[in-house]
């Protein structure tokens, strides 16, 4: 028998919830209560479900919400999942139930891999926390916390699992721009909340515990500032959802919607205005004159047309096989976030940007049914060219106008300071697939304003209608 200050194996949810509800005093009640089942020896301090048939963790019985939502997710039926797959090996197993894969456990042969007791199926709690033995005995003294960090080197947290040819998350996660840890903006207070782990936290009002809560060291976008461990609400255990044409709830929106409209105390461009951008609201400079005809778009990204927003293109699997045999090579994850990747020798995705069109994969513009591969790649082009256009138009207007309409700090935003904030929106290299209606928009509005505003001569051949998208 055991002393606790919760309840601990043996006493069911009802059970609880009586007792919770017949407690007036405001101190601990302790209740003498049978002890959890003893781990064999050999699963080295492991405790695993408290009973395999209703998958309830020893942890569980104490840490309620959290059991309440991880009995939700893939990780509750990884083992099943397994079973099911067609292609169940001991290989595999190691990721599909308690071990030492995910936490600081160096010894291999634990839990599940010692005893096949099947009280170690599934991801459970411990799979990321270790083990909890030591803990349930004397809870007030020990605390085993789960890593933020991931990582291809290293021998704890989501990468242990999460990668190879199958499933390379980290692998392509440690390649993209979220990995980076050498960004002066993970040190700058007032970037933070988008640039590391703990700051995002912060303004996102999450209080998790880790290992890593009061290290100074730079933490990146790992895994866990997207993905809730315990949480399956949005698909993919994401913490907010990726459905949602919203720039305060979207997830990927909460952060690249930074400066998406000029601002009159700076001289500088825009630096993440993607979101806005996307679904064509509170970006860019407005001209006197602008006019958009919302209601006659053909299409564009941010419709119901694309239920799954930045995602579609941003996050999307591919599969590589063999041309010559068809065989199985690669399962891109989309965790180099690359709307349209440049390929290898191989047609695996990389981060080279250098590469020709012709020489990137288009697949993730035909997820929706609104493109092929190729026509995709044509309407790029056609983009491309006809903003890049407008944009080197603005440049040349631009330097005929006097340097005194750019005051930075005054409180205005002259025509020049907006028509030069719509150029440089329109040649960040996504803007022509975020959406090339409104930046071609901005931009033609722009020219017909510093014409009017300063005086200016336009060529005889530039056409200002608005012929990307929209119908006559």
């Amino acid at each position: 028998m055991t002393r606790h200050s919760a309840l601990v194996n043996g006493l069911s949810l009802a059970a609880l919830s009586l007792v919770l509800a017949s407690c007036v005093q405001t101190e601990k009640v302790f209740v003498e209560i049978p002890s959890y089942e003893n781990p064999p020896t050999a699963a080295a301090g492991f405790l695993g479900y408290t009973n395999s048939g209703s998958k309830q963790p020893v942890c569980g019985n104490c840490h309620i919400g959290q059991y309440g939502e991880w009995k939700n997710t893939r990780h509750a039926r990884a083992w099943d999942d397994l079973q099911a797959s067609g292609h169940a090996s001991e290989s595999c197993e190691q990721c599909h139930t308690v071990g030492a894969n995910g936490n600081f456990v160096t010894e291999t042969m634990v839990a599940f891999q010692a005893t096949r007791d099947d009280r170690y199926h599934d991801v459970q709690c411990e799979s990321c926390h270790g083990p909890g033995l030591e803990h349930v005995t004397n809870p007030d003294a020990t605390q085993p916390l789960a890593t933020l960090v991931v990582g291809t080197d290293l021998t704890s947290g989501c990468g242990e699992c999460h990668q190879g040819t199958h499933t390379p998350f980290v692998e392509e996660w440690s390649a993209s721009r979220h990995s980076n840890t050498t960004n002066h903006a993970q040190e700058n207070p007032a970037c933070i909340a988008c640039h590391e782990a703990r700051g995002i936290f912060a303004a996102w009002g999450i209080d998790a515990n880790y290992i890593e809560k009061d290290d100074t060291e730079v933490i990146p976008i790992t895994c866990p500032v997207c993905h809730d461990p315990h949480d399956p609400k949005n698909t993919k255990q994401l913490r907010f959802p990726i459905d949602v044409p919203n720039v305060e709830t979207n997830l990927c929106m909460k952060c690249h919607h930074r400066r998406a409209e000029p601002d009159p105390t700076s001289s500088r461009g825009p630096h993440s205005p993607q979101g806005p951008l996307l679904i064509g609201e509170g970006v860019g400079w407005i001209p006197p004159n602008f006019q958009y005809p919302t209601t006659q778009i053909v299409g564009t990204h941010g419709t119901t047309a694309n239920p799954r927003l930045c995602a579609t293109c941003h996050v999307s699997r591919l599969q590589v096989t063999d041309e010559a045999t068809g065989d199985f090579v690669f399962q891109a994850t989309g965790h180099l976030f690359k709307a349209i990747p440049c390929l290898d020798s191989n047609g695996k995705p990389t981060t080279n940007d250098d590469c020709d069109l012709t020489e990137r994969t288009f697949d993730a513009c035909a997820a929706v049914g609104c493109h092929t591969p190729v026509s995709a790649r044509s309407a790029l082009v056609v983009a491309r060219g006809r903003i890049q256009s407008l944009a080197d138009q603005i440049s040349n207007l631009l330097d005929q106008v006097p340097p005194s309409e750019f005051v930075t700090g005054d409180d205005l935003i002259t025509t020049a300071e907006g028509a030069r904030f719509n150029r440089d929106l329109g040649e960040l290299g996504g803007s022509p697939i975020h959406n090339p209606f409104l930046v071609e928009a901005l931009l033609t509005a722009s020219i017909q304003e510093l014409k009017t505003q300063y005086g200016l001569q336009l060529p005889a051949d530039l056409v200002l209608d608005n012929i990307l998208g929209t119908s006559k």
